[in-house]
């Protein structure tokens, strides 16, 4: 008999703003692995449990007649729904309460008062995209982590043109040699901060998921080589799903903030606790 796609319902509070969160998922979407079309979002993942690895996609959509998303799953992940679907709650922060949310930020939220916090289907791979796009634009890092997955990747079959592999796991990358990394168009010193990040994962020295002690998660990440404060607040925000990380020394939250010293940025933001994450998806999207 075929294997069927399965198909899951999760409910959130409203307001939702949608387009605005799949619009920033697919401003970054990793080329190969991800990818917004037809207001659907569509990836490729990995669940690991119980040393067991089931790989396949999903596509996420909203459900037009319920403050609902409708999650649809390849067969290959029928033993993993209920770990899948943790994870798509987190990546589009159906949890949140946006009232409560928006009554703390007050005037800034007035435009988008559903909007959500973004997280991660893979820590290592917010990782690695924090990585990249130090200094360079979004869409650069955008096409470098194309390489990137394409070369260290896994292949899965989908039902999506765009999409044909797993973004690679700390394991996949650990072992690689540095000039390897480098020749996918990344600079040796930021080859060497992803290897490192892989190694500590796979030593179990660093943790990228929801529930950890964030302030101890920080520690580590500013301890590794060529990571910085917007790095580590950023990995903060969507692997651990620290909703008062803010990445103060970001220049387009500066330029919102019309304020060039990070200092007075940091400042500002104290206004924003414990929501300072929300605050900084504001500022980026205007």
């Amino acid at each position: 008999m075929v294997a069927r796609v399965r198909s899951r319902r999760l409910r959130f509070r409203p307001p939702y703003d949608w387009l605005a969160l799949v619009g920033f998922l697919g401003a970054r979407s990793i080329e190969g692995v991800e990818g917004v079309s037809g207001g659907a979002y569509c990836r490729a993942m990995r669940i690991e449990r119980a040393g067991a690895e089931d790989i396949g996609w999903i596509a996420v959509t909203p459900v037009a007649t319920q403050s609902a998303l409708r999650v649809d799953l390849s067969p290959s992940l029928s033993d993993a729904v209920e770990p899948v679907l943790a994870r798509v709650r987190q990546v589009m922060d159906l949890a949140a309460d946006p009232e409560a949310i928006a009554s703390a930020l007050g005037p800034l939220a007035a435009r988008r008062p559903g909007l959500r916090v973004p997280g991660a289907f893979d820590g290592f791979e917010i990782a690695v995209r924090a990585i990249l796009g130090q200094q360079i634009s979004v869409k650069a890092a955008r096409t470098i982590a194309g390489r990137f997955a394409a070369a260290f990747g896994t292949a899965v079959e989908t039902p999506f043109a765009e999409i044909a592999r797993v973004f690679p796991s700390a394991s996949d990358v650990a072992e690689r040699r540095i000039d390897r990394i480098a020749s996918l168009g990344i600079i040796a010193s930021r080859a060497r901060t992803i290897r490192a990040i892989a190694r500590a994962m796979v030593q179990g020295e660093l943790v990228l998921t929801p529930g950890v002690d964030v302030e101890a998660t920080l520690g580590r990440l500013r301890a590794l080589p060529g990571v910085g404060e917007w790095t580590a607040q950023y990995i903060a925000m969507r692997a651990l799903a620290w909703r008062d990380a803010f990445p103060h020394t970001d220049l387009g939250i500066r330029k919102a903030l019309g304020e060039e010293d990070p200092k007075r940025v940091l400042a500002a933001g104290e206004a924003w606790r414990p929501w300072r994450a929300y605050a900084a998806m504001h500022l980026w999207l205007g």
